[in-house]
């Protein structure tokens, strides 16, 4: 029995092979997504999660609070399993019908049930060589047989390579870590090649500057869009995800779900989520506070050497030549400031920084002129 590749947490517990083997054979095999960092040192400048940097709306507290009312007394019962006051609050935000929602306890376990669902097929699935890394582990999880296409040499999509027979497609827009979106054109282009394969576009991070695939799933059959509340919406912290497609795909993952968990959503979570759908002025001008604080730190990193790829996301992709991405994420850490490294094929000279307020993405500007750079 050979020992595993094993998550941090596991490497500190030190696991024998001993011991492994209660585990299943299929798990002893699994190599499991790594998140990213979530210190606990005071004073950190997190810019590696791609969170927020402003609150959610005050309406989500309101919300949060009245689950609290009479001594809490609501939490004595379960909360709605169809959770139909979320799936209403998205239809209408997102101008589709309710029968074309799906919710799940964030965008990560929506697209699990979306690789269950979907594609477990004789054909491989397509996705990049460069994208969220939690697919492969998805596809290892579920025995998902997967073919990985390259990015062009400007980390592009190239959309005649998913013009092959496959099992489904994924694609992340914009893409993660990439930030680089796909023009609409070229996803229908993909979709009309594809008329028999689920065509899933992931959209964590299309709030800030793409345009979202929602408005095609009326006109295609195959079409799944996914989305998230924890970027745009300031929901990290209480997992709320959700797709939208034609209600035929809807049901075989309202199959998945309840075969798995019937009550993902949990009171507090169904109630911020509602009040946050509800109130988008509040949304739009977050949205457009982190557009503009990007547009100007990009500024401000190319003016000192940097290269940044076009971002329509609320991080940016960025690499500094001449000067090793690695080691400079370790020197910006010594200064107190966090960002995501990946040590991959292609992307390892390159940065990944989420975007913070004015005064956050200064700070890493003035700490790379003055004790990095200087």
């Amino acid at each position: 029995m050979r020992a595993v590749r094993r998550s941090k947490r596991e490497k500190k517990m030190s696991i024998t092979t001993a011991q492994m083997r209660f585990w299943s054979p299929e798990v002893r095999e699994l190599e499991p997504y790594v998140p990213g960092e979530q210190p606990k040192i005071q004073n950190i400048l997190k810019l590696n999660t791609n969170e927020n940097p402003y609150p959610p709306s005050p309406k989500v507290v309101e919300a949060v609070q009245a689950v609290l009312a009479n001594s809490a007394d609501a939490l004595r019962l379960y909360p709605d399993p169809d959770a139909s006051a979320l799936k209403q609050a998205i239809a209408k935000q997102q101008q589709v019908e309710v029968a074309q929602v799906f919710v799940g306890n964030g965008s990560d376990e929506v697209l699990a049930h979306i690789f269950k669902a979907f594609f477990i097929q004789e054909q491989p699935i397509l996705y990049p060589d460069i994208t969220y890394s939690f697919y492969p582990v998805y596809s290892q999880f579920f025995g998902v047989k997967t073919q990985v296409l390259p990015l062009n040499d400007d980390f592009e999509i190239v959309v005649a390579d998913y013009k092959q027979a496959n099992g489904g497609i994924i694609i992340t827009n914009p893409n993660a870590p990439t930030s680089i979106a796909l023009g609409l054109a070229a996803i229908e282009e993909v979709l009309q090649a594809n008329p028999d394969s689920v065509v899933v576009i992931d959209e964590a991070y299309v709030d800030f500057g793409a345009e979202s695939a929602v408005k095609l799933v009326e006109k295609y059959e195959n079409l799944v869009v996914c989305q998230t509340t924890s970027k745009s919406r300031s929901l990290a912290g209480l997992r709320v995800g959700f797709a939208i497609a034609q209600p035929h795909l809807i049901a075989a993952l309202e199959a998945v779900k309840n075969s798995f968990n019937s009550y993902p959503m949990d009171r507090f979570a169904i109630a911020a989520a509602v009040a946050s759908f509800e109130d988008q002025a509040y949304f739009e001008q977050q949205c457009e506070k982190v557009i503009q604080s990007r547009e100007k730190l990009v500024s401000e990193l190319k003016a000192i050497g940097f290269v940044v790829l076009p971002s329509k996301a609320n991080f940016i992709f960025a690499s500094l030549p001449g000067k090793d991405a690695g080691e400079l994420a370790a020197e910006l850490r010594a200064c107190g400031i966090i960002v995501r490294y990946f040590n991959k094929p292609r992307i390892n000279q390159f940065l990944r920084i989420t975007i913070g307020t004015d005064d956050q993405n200064q700070r890493l500007v003035e700490t790379l002129k003055q004790d990095i750079l200087a």
